[in-house]
Parts: structure tokens; C-alpha cells; sequence
């Protein structure tokens, strides 16, 4: 069992930055990959990043590459989603999940947090 819960969203202009934190709980946090998703209002939760249990593999979809980055550290139970040049499209609430792989769809996630809301001012 992986509890997660997320930090660090508000409200930013366009061009500019937001850091959110993803604190999980649980002996066995190094084994699951672990993604970010963001869900805007009306649409479906959408794939935002990933990164491996271990060795820090990512993998990003096709609109936050180069702007997001995904980090996480083992030692103190952390998963990092940094954002820079943040648009107006990226607003949404934003969920970190756990997973046994890899994956960009979010029906594979087992685990979730309960979401921070991220809102980019034009």
C-alpha cells in the first residue's frame, strides 16, 4: 500500500514556474514508477510524466517536454514535477500516482494522490 499526497500548486503567470511535491508513504516506494497527471476541467485525466523506481528513467508527453521535470528521491519518499514556462493550457489539478511499470495510461496506477491545483494566468 503506497499513500500519496501532493503539494506545491497555486497560481502562476504564464512564463513563469511552480515546483509540486509528491510525498508517499510506505517501506517499498523505490519499486514503483511514478507519474504525474493532470486533469482540466471537462476533459480526461490526462498523461503528464513519468519516471522509473529506480535509475531515474522519464518519459514525458509530447507538450510539457523541455518545460517539465520529473525527479524523485528514494531516501526521503519524494517525487518531484518541476514546470517552468508554464502556459495557460497547462491549469488543471495536478495527481501523482504509483505504478508497478512505466505507463502513461492512468487506469495501470494502483495508487493516487488526492491532487493540487495548478492555474496559469495569460
Amino acid at each position: 500500500q503506497v499513500q500519496l499526497v501532493e503539494s506545491g500548486g497555486g497560481l502562476v503567470q504564464a512564463g513563469g514556474s511552480l515546483r509540486l511535491s509528491c510525498a508517499a508513504s510506505g517501506r517499498t516506494f523505490s519499486s514503483y514508477a511514478m507519474g504525474w497527471f493532470r486533469q482540466a476541467p471537462g476533459k480526461e485525466r490526462e498523461f503528464v510524466g513519468v519516471i522509473s523506481g529506480s535509475f531515474d528513467i522519464t518519459a514525458y508527453e509530447d507538450s510539457v517536454k523541455g518545460r517539465f521535470t520529473i525527479s524523485r528521491d528514494n531516501s526521503k519518499n519524494m517525487v518531484y514535477l518541476q514546470m517552468n514556462s508554464l502556459k495557460p493550457e497547462d491549469t488543471g489539478i495536478y495527481y501523482c500516482a504509483a505504478a508497478v511499470g512505466m505507463f502513461s495510461d492512468y487506469l495501470k496506477y494502483a495508487f493516487w494522490g488526492q491532487g493540487t491545483q495548478v492555474t496559469v494566468s495569460s
